[in-house]
Order: C-alpha cells, then structure tokens, then sequence
C-alpha cells in the first residue's frame, strides 16, 4: 500500500524522518492510485503534532471524497471528539502515535469505541547508537521506549487491531526493509504488522513478507519517485507482479 506523507497540506517524501521534499498534489496522486486500483492507502500529516494543531480537516475531506479504496488517517488526533470527526469523513482507520505513547489509554478508549480494526498503533523505530533500537515519536525526536517488542505489545494490548512499523533509519534509502526488526516484532504479537521504511524494489516487499513475517508492506518512496535518485512519478507496482512475489 502507499504510505502519502503530508506537511503543511502538500506530499512530500522524507529521507530518515529529515529533508522533505515536495512531491506535488496529494489529491492528484490519490487520482492515480485509483485508476492503479490500489487496495489500501496510508496518509500520514508529519506536521500536525509537531506544529501542535488538529488535522487539516478541509484537506482530509477532499482526500476521503476523492479515494476508492480504504484508507487510513494518522497525525493529530488526540482527543475523541478529532477521531469521531475523521470516521465521520469517511477513514476506515486511523493511526495512533505520539499521544498513544504519551497515553495508552486514549488507544484503549478509541478501540474500545470504534473497534480494534480501526485503530493503528503507528511505531516509529530508530537504531541506538551503540546496539539495538528504541521506539521514537514527534518525528523522531524524542525517545519513549527502549524495547520495541515491549512496546508493541503495550500497544497490543491495550486495544490496538494493527501496528504499523516504521522504520526510521531505513526511510526514503531504497536499501530495503530491516527485516530483523520486522521478525522480532511480528514475533512478539499476533496482530498484523504493516512494514514501512526502505523498500526499492520488489525483491525488498517479498524479503519483508516472506523473511520478515509482515502481513502488508507500506511503499513510500516506490509510491513516489520513478527510482533512486530519479524525479516524480506516482508510481505502484503491478498487481500481477506482487502477486507473483507474494502468492
């Protein structure tokens, strides 16, 4: 599935959480993603907990109007009242991150809500500097957790249907999905777990499913860009193709 980065209401694409860049109309890219008969997108706001703001409803609107497929919202949301309002636009589910960290009982609130199906714990994990990783939130910048198969399970736990694994050192490389990590999570609980982070090529989806054990793979760059290095081009792979490497 595509994982749309949005900031300041424009798509753009990041490199480890740092240096956006404008990728250009995300209605339009959701356009393209329905004529390639997409079957589930990611929209993700990068900006609205930095920037301590509620979604951009007016744009969140035009997305669940525009799109054919399922589609999942995350960035913002901290209270009831934001997720009762983005269910009622039309979002089959939306992701928790920052404020699920800072209050797993909000999690706990909304799946119990709206059911587990429709809420996503969004984990962002980055590299320690010396071994192994901790979870991050904000962008990146503020650790909340030093073991992420603890963490997931809290998060697991407490009500959430899907994690959504986001890699941080590996986004916007191409140099494929950390499948170490992928493994030791999707070992450690019995929910889907959505990879997300590296993926260049087919070969990179396949290793994350297959290697990895992960239930759906999350396509950024590939999504984005017509290669590495390479300009703009709404892109996903063909179904024929992923059904091949995954069947």
């Amino acid at each position: 599935m595509p994982c749309l980065l949005i900031q300041d209401g424009r798509l753009v694409k990041t490199t480890k959480f740092k240096a956006p860049v404008y990728v250009g109309d995300p209605i339009n890219a959701i356009k393209i993603y329905n004529e390639k008969e997409v079957d589930e997108l990611v929209v993700l706001d990068i900006s609205a907990t930095i920037e301590g703001r509620e979604p951009n409803y007016a744009l969140l609107e035009d997305l669940a109007s525009e799109c054919f497929m399922p589609i999942c919202y995350g960035g913002g949301v901290r209270t009831m009242a934001q997720l009762k309002r983005v269910f009622s636009m039309g979002f089959e589910k939306v992701a928790l991150n920052s404020y699920a960290a800072e209050n797993p009982e909000f999690l706990r609130e909304a799946a119990s809500t709206y059911g587990s199906q429709s809420i996503v714990a969004s984990v962002d994990v980055k590299r320690r500097f010396f071994d192994g990783y901790k979870v991050v939130t904000r962008s990146g910048s503020k650790k909340v957790s030093n073991d992420p198969v603890d963490y997931v399970r809290l998060m697991q736990d407490a009500g959430a249907g899907e994690i959504l694994l986001y890699s941080v050192d590996r986004d916007g490389t191409w140099q494929g999905l950390d499948i170490g990590l992928i493994r030791s999570v999707c070992d450690a609980v019995e929910l889907p777990v959505i990879a997300c982070g590296g993926a260049g090529s087919l070969d990179h989806i396949e290793s994350a499913v297959r290697r990895g054990g992960a239930s759906a793979v999350a396509l950024g760059s590939m999504a984005v860009f017509q290669g590495k290095g390479l300009g703009v081009l709404i892109n996903f792979p063909k179904r024929l193709d992923l059904e091949r490497i995954l069947n």
